[in-house]
């Protein structure tokens, strides 16, 4: 692809590393931004600088937060004994859109892929048996992508938490297997928290 300024193509190769981006459409974005005004050039540059320099992740759940405890974990009106086990804080705002779940949330911060070189140690996992330790939860909701990783880490977690006399609980299967949370129609995720089984 030829570029008429190099400043142009950096900006390209640069957006072009965003998920489903590819340069054609990255070269479209630069070009808007080129015939934006260019205070909203600036205003979107310092709200993407701001946002690295400053996002919090929450001390209880490790889901996206402004603050040390994020909204969820603040509220008094959530179910404390109830507590949803995802991969990341796009699961959470998945779930959270379907307006069917009143718990609480851990964000592992992905799965265990030995492949990837990702076991225990990287994922939140002693925080949230942590939080079973103090006795207030009642039932742990695994949902995990129904992916060979998912199922592993659901498994490993289900071992993990057994020892805590914890209900363990997973979405009901009604999410294709090899499909993320965030693909997700609100129906289909509603459905699944409400119908969750036992997880065996």
């Amino acid at each position: 692809m030829n570029f008429p300024s190099k400043l142009v193509e950096n900006a390209v190769n640069e957006i072009a590393k965003l998920p489903s981006i590819g340069k054609k459409t990255a070269l479209r974005l630069v070009l808007h931004l080129l015939k934006e005004n260019e205070l909203n050039t600036e205003l979107l540059a310092d709200a993407l600088v701001n946002l690295r320099r400053n996002i919090r992740y929450c001390k209880e759940c490790h889901s996206i937060s402004d603050q040390e405890v994020c909204s969820v974990c603040k509220s008094h009106h959530r179910e404390r004994e109830l507590i949803c086990v995802v991969e990341d804080t796009k699961d959470v705002l998945a779930i959270e859109n379907t307006n069917h779940y009143r718990g609480l949330y851990h964000v592992l911060g992905g799965i265990l892929s030995p492949i990837h070189g990702i076991g225990p140690d990287q994922l939140n996992i002693e925080s949230l048996l942590s939080r079973l330790s103090l006795g207030e939860v009642k039932e742990i909701i695994l949902a995990l992508p129904s992916t060979m990783d998912g199922e592993t880490t659901s498994f490993y977690l289900a071992k993990k938490i057994k020892e805590s006399g914890v209900k363990i609980s997973s979405i009901a299967r009604g999410i294709p297997l090899g499909s993320d949370l965030e693909y997700m129609d609100e129906m289909t995720i509603g459905r699944s928290i409400v119908r969750r089984i036992a997880y065996e």
